[in-house]
């Protein structure tokens, strides 16, 4: 009898659900073809898994590998439903912590990230350039925002801005309403107890940023707006 789907930690479910269609959507923004990902705050840093696992939503979207042995499921809320845009191949995955985890997780244990450990915002800047040229680097942050001082969160931005002078960077982000500096709120209030989905690109001067959903429960329950 084949063994049952594995399901991830339940800090780290939802994460995929909300992390897989925003980070296709970045990518489709920035017109690449191939991403690294570059995941903040973290010290299992299990967003950098976001393609090898399999996600279900509840409006009928698959997204992922089918044959992973993670399996989620994403309750779709408000009528709106995922886009089933397929998420560019991915050649490098980068983590930025201020640690390193105990132990890799199965997932990565065979092909473990690269790790800048430290200050985040300083080192972020390392793991950008970590990702090869010509593949997109797409920074992702979820729910990591909230631990850094109020006043370092716009040098975090600083930094995605930076590193966009001589490239193309996405930043991928869900975050609590307000903590993530230039995501629109859509007029919601802080501690109103849901997130906000954002993607950002960065090209040069030129910046995009988008509210793109709304997320309850860690991401177990997703609003994508059209």
């Amino acid at each position: 009898m084949a063994d049952p789907p594995r399901r991830a930690a339940v800090d780290e479910a939802g994460r995929y659900a909300v992390l897989h269609p925003a980070i296709a959507e970045a990518a489709h923004r920035a017109g690449a073809t191939a991403i690294g990902l570059i995941d903040v705050g973290r010290p299992a840093a299990l967003n950098l898994c976001v393609d090898r696992v399999g996600i279900t939503y509840s409006d009928g979207v698959f997204l992922g590998d089918p044959d992973s042995p993670v399996q989620e499921s994403c309750s779709i809320v408000h009528g709106g439903t995922v886009p089933d845009r397929t998420m560019p191949p991915v050649v490098a995955r980068v983590a930025v912590t201020r640690r390193r985890p105990d132990v890799e997780d199965a997932l990565l244990a065979e092909d473990p990230p690269v790790r800048f450990c430290g200050d985040v915002v300083e080192l972020l800047p390392e793991g950008i350039a970590a990702v090869p040229e010509g593949a997109l680097p797409v920074v992702t942050t979820t729910w990591a925002l909230s631990r850094l001082a109020i006043p370092r969160r716009p040098s975090f931005v600083d930094s995605l801005r930076e590193a966009a002078a001589g490239r193309t960077v996405a930043w991928v982000s869900a975050e609590g309403v307000g903590a993530a500096p230039s995501v629109p709120t859509l007029g919601d209030r802080p501690a109103s107890g849901h997130s906000i989905v954002g993607v950002a690109v960065y090209r040069g001067s030129e910046q995009h940023v988008d509210a793109v959903g709304r997320c309850w429960s860690r991401g177990r329950m997703l609003d994508w707006f059209p």
